[in-house]
Order: C-alpha cells, then sequence, then structure tokens
C-alpha cells in the first residue's frame, strides 16, 4: 500500500546531485547555517574517528600485549580526521552558498 506521492504527481525523489543529503535542502543553507554545520560535521567526525581509533588500539593492546599509548589518538587520528572533515564540508557548502548567491545577481 504505497503511494507515490503525497500530491498525485510523479516527482523524482531529492538527490545528492540536487542539493539534498538525506532529503536536507543543502543547496538553501545561508552563510552562517554552512558555518554551523560544517563545524557541527568536523566535530562529529573528530569524536567518531577517536572513538574508533581507542576501540582499534584496545583490540590491538589486548591481542599483542603491547602498550600503545591512547593519546596518539587524538593528535594521529582524530585531529587529521576532523580537520580533513571541516575543510572538505566548509569547500563544499561554501561553493554551494557562492554558486546561489552568483545566481541571485
Amino acid at each position: 500500500m504505497a503511494q507515490a506521492s503525497q500530491n498525485g504527481s510523479s516527482a523524482s525523489p531529492r538527490t545528492f546531485g540536487a542539493g539534498y543529503l538525506f532529503g536536507v535542502p543543502l543547496g538553501d543553507l545561508g552563510w552562517f547555517t554552512s558555518l554551523l554545520m560544517s563545524f557541527a560535521l568536523g566535530f562529529a567526525a573528530f569524536f567518531a574517528a577517536t572513538f574508533c581509533a581507542i576501540v582499534g588500539i584496545l583490540l590491538y593492546n589486548t591481542a599483542t600485549h603491547h602498550a600503545v599509548d591512547f593519546s596518539l589518538t587524538y593528535s594521529r587520528v582524530g585531529l587529521p580526521v576532523g580537520v580533513l572533515v571541516l575543510l572538505v564540508t566548509l569547500l563544499y557548502l561554501g561553493t554551494l552558498w557562492v554558486r546561489r548567491q552568483l545566481r541571485k545577481s
């Protein structure tokens, strides 16, 4: 009992190429919202990469009985991943914002 759409038209789904990511209209974001979302994704990537690195070192230390320092997860894994994701999202969302501003004028 699935319906094609609620308004009766056969509109195509919102996709990444059309400025949508998981239904979020990325092409309609302002500069502050783009900046805020970029930093939020950078922080989330930092914490996720750090967590995965901690679990990886924990498993490595348990399996090999070596003592690898857990503080390396922040500086060698979490920080580079967080900065990389921050830069990529700033570049992508900034490009969308600039293109939209140029289209308006």
